[in-house]
């Protein structure tokens, strides 16, 4: 076993326990789909639990049942955890229990009657509209200045400039996930209708609109930067980074925390950000939601549905500033 929760200590635990963990990572990864930071969430609380259970002297898998389970979150209770730490304890160990009864580990699931505090979630930080033009118009003036003539200038800087334009341009036409754009390539645009081909969280696939402007965006990216960029003409990566491999994450985040440090009064937000005001500015304009978790990927409504309580701020925001009478 390689995943561990990072806060647990990894003492050792019964062999019933042990095995019951290969299993669980093995069907997380091949069965689900998950990441490695996804399987780390869930292996860290089935191990959380196993160590408690084994402090207890209890060493068998079916002698987990609710009353060890409640008593398990008393004690995270108890160890000061926030109610977050506690729903998210509570839904792993449901969806361990869960599994472990599906596959005949466990004679019942107790997991099913297990509660938990609920999770307050906070709303996520925004652009305004106003923001998010400022910050594309921010990007767009950097293309200007790399071919401005300046003597330190390089047709690679114009390049990068004009690369980072389009993928905050796609980012925030799209509102897809910071890995789902540098998992792009060349054969996910369809330049036509304007549509990419995203592959999601559990390698789920949808097909994403974008708009003109980030049409014409990606054109002039295509057409002029990307083969600047390009050091192998069989490299498939519709994002490239200076050294002409596919872009990552990290580079990506480094672009948007820049451009936007840039917009006078704008959130501290990433790649992530641009998502949550892409979902917002779509219901602000409108979009009904199903729409709206179709285009995000979400798995669920609920997800999606933290948008309108952010459009509904935003709303009582502006009623408080502006009316006479609020």
């Amino acid at each position: 076993m390689t995943d561990h929760d990072p806060g647990d200590a990894p003492a050792a635990l019964p062999e019933a326990f042990d095995d019951a963990l290969v299993a669980y990572e093995r069907y997380l990864r091949a069965e689900r789909g998950h990441g490695p930071h996804t399987r780390r969430a869930y292996l860290g609380d089935a191990r959380s639990l196993f160590g408690f259970a084994a402090a207890r002297g209890v060493t068998a898998l079916d002698a987990v049942d609710l009353g060890l389970l409640r008593a398990w979150l008393a004690g995270e209770l108890e160890a000061g955890r926030a109610r977050a730490t506690m729903a998210r304890r509570a839904a792993g160990a449901r969806a361990f229990t869960a599994w472990a009864h599906r596959s005949g580990r466990l004679s019942a699931d107790p997991g099913r009657r297990l509660a938990a505090p609920r999770a307050t979630r906070p709303l996520p930080s925004v652009l305004t509209q106003r923001d998010a033009a400022e910050l594309l118009d921010v990007a767009a003036e950097r293309v200007n200045l790399a071919g401005g003539g300046d003597p330190d200038d390089t047709p690679m800087d114009r390049a990068v400039a004009v690369r980072d334009l389009a993928l905050v341009e796609v980012l925030y036409a799209t509102g897809i996930r910071v890995g789902e754009l540098v998992g792009l390539d060349l054969t996910s645009i369809d330049e036509g209708r304007r549509l990419l081909r995203v592959r999601g969280k559990g390698d789920r696939e949808r097909v994403v609109p974008y708009g003109v402007p980030a049409a014409q965006r990606l054109e002039i990216y295509l057409r002029e930067a990307r083969p600047v960029l390009a050091r192998d003409a069989g490299e498939p990566a519709l994002f490239l980074g200076r050294r002409g491999r596919r872009i990552d994450q990290r580079q990506v985040r480094g672009v948007v925390t820049d451009l936007v440090g840039r917009v006078e009064g704008a959130p501290a937000i990433g790649p992530h950000g641009l998502r949550h005001s892409a979902a917002t500015h779509l219901l602000d304009g409108g979009a009904d939601l199903r729409s709206v978790q179709e285009l995000l990927g979400h798995a669920t409504l609920s997800t999606t549905q933290l948008y309108t309580h952010v459009s509904v701020e935003r709303l009582r925001a502006s009623y408080r500033q502006a009316h006479p009478r609020a």
